[in-house]
């Protein structure tokens, strides 16, 4: 058990709150196959960024808006098999309002309709895609993460799955614990991850500090 000690988490969404691999691989392997893109590169591409800034990699002089807006309404449509990993609604249950963040690249559009059909619940603390100028890797969402919660990032712990996420997160100033849902170990030390772990089932809070802060208790290995 590793012990760490914090004042809030900031979470990314998908891949650490929300199953929602199946959709999100469903939905640009048919975008890329349109568009005569290799699916797997565009899946992978796709993970752990905002989509506008992936949309703008490949189609450099199209309406990229547009080209979001679609994306935006495809990936809404498709909640098969979105579902909570498991231990994210038990964790979030033992945390205040003040002591947690979602930061996601999705919209917000579409990061409240993840968070409803897994049923957990929506964040008072909330950064999406549509809160930003600049996505992951770029520190910018985990720094209005912090932010929100009115802490520096240096008193936040950042629970990420993708090497985009985990480089924002110590970006930003925070320290990064990596979850094994989407990405191998290489890649998530490789990214700087502090630590590695399983799921937010393998999360547990121990006795509160006296400042009021958290101390999680990790299974890490």
């Amino acid at each position: 058990m590793a012990p760490i000690s914090c004042r809030a988490l900031l979470f990314d969404l998908d891949g650490v709150l929300v199953d929602s691999t199946p959709a999100v691989a469903r939905v640009w392997a048919a975008w890329a196959a349109e568009y005569g893109f290799d699916p797997d590169d565009i899946v992978r591409r796709a993970h752990g960024r905002p989509s506008l800034t992936t949309l703008r990699e490949l189609h450099p002089h199209a309406d990229h808006e547009a080209l979001n807006r679609e994306m935006e309404r495809r990936e809404i449509a498709d909640l098969g098999g979105v579902v909570p990993l498991p231990g994210a609604l038990a964790l979030l249950d033992t945390l205040r309002p003040a002591q947690w963040a979602i930061v996601t690249s999705c919209t917000r559009p579409l990061a409240e309709v993840r968070i409803r059909a897994a049923g957990l619940p929506l964040p008072q603390h909330f950064v999406t895609a549509s809160d930003i100028t600049h996505g992951k890797p770029h520190p910018e969402p985990y720094l209005k993460g912090a932010a929100s919660l009115n802490l520096a990032p240096a008193d936040c712990v950042v629970l990420e799955d993708a090497p985009a996420g985990i480089l924002a997160g110590k970006a930003a100033g925070a320290r990064v614990l990596a979850l094994r849902t989407t990405s191998p170990d290489a890649e998530l030390t490789a990214a700087g991850a502090d630590w590695i772990a399983g799921d937010c089932s393998q999360i547990t809070l121990g006795r509160p500090p006296a400042d009021g802060g958290l101390l999680l208790q990790i299974e890490v290995n």
